[in-house]
């Protein structure tokens, strides 16, 4: 079975002329630049340690095939608004598995579109646990169900969020990396 036991949690800004190479400079704000990413889908393993990114950092080796949940956002129209966000929702049962989103936007503020991030990946949980869940109730309401039905311990998010300064490219990326040891 190939199933990490750990992720981290990382984010970051480019920006360049060419659209590819600001997004290079993203990653390597990030500090994932020097991985073979491939994306997955939305699952948190079950038992899967959130650890620090400079520890998560510390394990990745140049070169690796990295698996990640990934988003981003790039654009070359000044003064737009950017942001990609990765949302997580942990589970009250460490045998059970968690969900992970993830959301780009134009005109969000970094905190719509973490908080919306966090929602996405919290409502995909709840659906497998039985749990009533309502994305457009208010967050304190959804806090409550959360702490009602002990079975969500928990959400977080990393966001990315940049104004376009030129004409150049803007990319701004947000990224849950799975690692294996």
């Amino acid at each position: 079975m190939f199933l990490p036991n750990k992720i981290f949690f990382t984010k970051g800004v480019g920006n360049h002329r060419a659209e590819l190479h600001s997004f290079e400079l993203a990653l390597r704000d990030a500090g994932i630049e020097k991985c073979n990413l491939v994306q997955v889908s939305s699952i948190m393993p079950p038992g899967c340690r959130i650890i620090s990114r400079a520890e998560g950092l510390r394990l990745l080796k140049p070169g690796s095939i990295t698996y990640c949940v990934m988003s981003r956002c790039a654009s070359n129209e000044p003064r737009r608004l950017l942001a990609a966000s990765v949302g997580c929702a942990i589970p009250a049962d460490k045998t059970t598995y968690g969900y992970i989103s993830e959301h780009h936007a134009f005109g969000q503020t970094e905190k719509q579109a973490g908080e919306y991030a966090e929602d996405l990946a919290a409502a995909m949980l709840a659906s497998t646990l039985g749990i009533d869940f309502n994305i457009e109730e208010s967050w304190d309401e959804k806090k409550e169900i959360f702490k009602i039905s002990g079975k969500i311990v928990g959400t977080r998010n990393v966001t990315q969020s940049s104004i376009v300064k030129s004409t150049d490219y803007t990319t701004v990326l947000a990224a849950a990396v799975f690692v294996f040891s």
